[in-house]
């Protein structure tokens, strides 16, 4: 039952990343207006990502973009893996956003070659990310996660798993 809560999780992100992706396209056309006012710390600003996290292994070619397919469909083949084999329910969920992110911006560069981008925090002339989308969010929200549990949680050991006490 935990499990299928990870898939759900990585299904419902799939799906408004995927849906708020149309929107951008094909609702306001953000690809044909290039950016939209909406606060005074946030726009919506079209950028088409050829790379992965941080512009990194920018796919140049069609070989390029069909090897950063592969590499992460592997990696979200992993995370999927690791999900079915996790047993606490915070991790299995943050592993569902993993996924669920993951599975969005494979899907936008299998369809179209590039993820698409569009969220633009901004504070005056910083900004403390790159653009990103809904996937970006969910897969760095589910590795903080993750990282945060397995750093400050502390599980106390189990005392059916501890051998019993021998008189000598």
């Amino acid at each position: 039952m935990k499990r299928l809560i990870g898939l759900v999780v990585a299904v419902i992100v799939y799906a408004i990343d995927q849906g708020i992706k149309g929107w951008v396209v094909d609702g306001i056309e953000l690809n044909r207006i290039g950016q939209v006012y909406v606060l005074p710390f946030f726009n919506l600003t079209w950028t088409q990502n050829f790379g992965v996290s941080l512009g990194l292994f920018t796919a140049g070619s069609p070989e390029g973009r069909w090897a950063l397919v592969a590499m992460t469909g592997a990696i979200a083949a992993f995370v999927f893996v690791w999900l079915l084999r996790e047993r606490k329910l915070a991790e299995i969920a943050a592993l569902g956003m993993v996924l669920g992110g993951a599975l969005g911006n494979i899907r936008d560069r299998f369809a179209v070659g590039y993820v698409i981008d569009y969220a633009d925090l901004h504070f005056g002339g910083w900004r403390p990310f790159l653009i990103f989308n809904l996937a970006d969010a969910a897969i760095t929200i589910g590795v903080l996660i993750i990282l945060a549990r397995s750093l400050f949680s502390r599980e106390k050991p189990d005392a059916a798993a501890q051998p019993a006490p021998t008189a000598e």
